[in-house]
């Protein structure tokens, strides 16, 4: 083909990421954009509010803790996703333990250097086995639930000391994260409301009913591939290896192995699945506002067909992305809900009468669905910070 223009690429995402025209399901919705960010409760709500006409917090409940249909996992880039099951066999086999040993050398040399442990590997894994066990027996249970069976659980570590991001981190934290992605144990249900942060935890088996599908690693990479490359795509070598986290040559190898064909794109090469070169039919127009870390706006490395210039405005220090306003598969302003509940507007770019119209109209209807409702992003981006206040 000669090439995919930035055009076709913003039409793909619309009618890709069920943007221009809803999903007609929650699972349709989950696996346009394969996962769902989970590292801020609200995005997952939020995400999947805007990709499904008419969706409650309560139906998406009933899919994570009642049915356990959707699934909350470290996946790529140590971020949590919910996605489903299926689809979560597929992230966790293509980067088996991609951090965990990372995360427990970095707890090793913690507990050692501030004098917790002689032998810290020890250490963690009797604090772990007494944790497993109490969660064997009561199915369930918080961080704080935790801490009065396993009394190490209350201790605290420091880090970054004499830094201006030093801190404190406590034990069960550390814990908690180190088995949560060595794949042994899963957030479940939080307390309080859908917009909570604290998890109950559980058995990773006993909270699914089965153990997830083992798949070898080098398929799981495909597949995965496959599926970005299904609704992301075309995206180029550099977007794949950073939404994946992989090394290049395992990035290399996956392209390979589903036989990715390299296409012209208007900033140089870029990647579609041997079926899916046709052109698509470009969708009726479309306006949206997405939340923060919305995956559709975390899909890509290289940003500028639908980012712009407005990065500095929309992202934070660390890659974050705060809530997005969208017309036609870019990014044309940013929105945040104040504390009488108005989701105020700022459009960045000069856009036509009807797409001012239709982005006001979305900024009711998210104001009417958030209802008493109040949220703060985890990740403040400045435009955020800005229209909040």
């Amino acid at each position: 083909m000669d090439g995919v223009s930035d055009d076709q690429r913003r039409a793909r995402l619309g009618i890709r990421h069920c943007l221009s025209q809803p999903a007609e399901s929650l699972d349709e919705a989950v696996r346009s954009v394969v996962g769902l960010h989970a590292s801020d409760p609200v995005s997952v709500y939020l995400s999947a509010r805007a990709r499904v006409d008419g969706l409650t917090s309560p139906e998406l409940e009933q899919s994570l803790y009642d049915d356990r249909s959707l699934v909350r996992l470290w996946g790529m880039r140590r971020t949590l996703f919910v996605t489903t099951r299926d689809l979560a066999a597929i992230m966790r086999s293509a980067s088996p333990d991609a951090f965990g040993r990372a995360e427990r050398t970095r707890f090793e040399r913690m507990l050692t250097d501030q004098g917790k442990a002689t032998d810290a590997g020890a250490w963690i894994d009797d604090v772990a086995t007494r944790v497993l066990a109490e969660l064997a027996i009561r199915g369930e249970a918080s961080a704080n639930e935790l801490r009065e069976a396993v009394p190490e659980f209350g201790e605290t570590l420091t880090f970054g000391e004499g830094t201006t991001w030093g801190g404190t981190v406590g034990v069960s934290t550390r814990i908690l994260f180190l088995l949560a992605a060595e794949g042994r144990i899963m957030r479940g249900r939080p307390r309080g409301t859908w917009i909570s942060s604290q998890y109950r935890w559980s058995l990773t088996d006993a909270w699914l009913g089965s153990p997830l599908t083992d798949i070898d690693p080098v398929d799981a990479r495909a597949q995965l591939v496959g599926q970005w490359l299904s609704r992301f795509g075309p995206g180029t070598t550099t977007d794949i290896k950073w939404w994946t986290g992989w090394k290049m040559t395992d990035t290399r190898k996956a392209l390979s192995a589903v036989g990715a064909v390299e296409v012209p794109l208007a900033d140089g090469p870029g990647w579609l699945l041997p079926d899916d070169l046709d052109s698509v039919e470009v969708p009726d127009d479309w306006a949206a506002l997405l939340p923060g870390l919305d995956p559709t706006v975390m899909g890509w490395k290289e940003r500028d067909w639908y980012l712009g210039e407005h990065y500095p405005t929309l992202f934070d220090r660390n890659g974050n992305a705060g809530p997005t306003v969208w017309w036609n598969g870019q990014i044309v302003g940013g929105w945040a809900q104040r504390d009488d509940g108005e989701i105020a507007v700022r459009l960045l770019c000069d856009v036509p009468p009807t797409a001012a119209h239709a982005v006001e109209f979305e900024a009711d209807r998210l104001g009417r669905w958030f209802g008493p409702t109040r949220v703060t992003p985890r990740f403040r981006a400045p435009l955020e910070r800005e229209l909040a206040s």
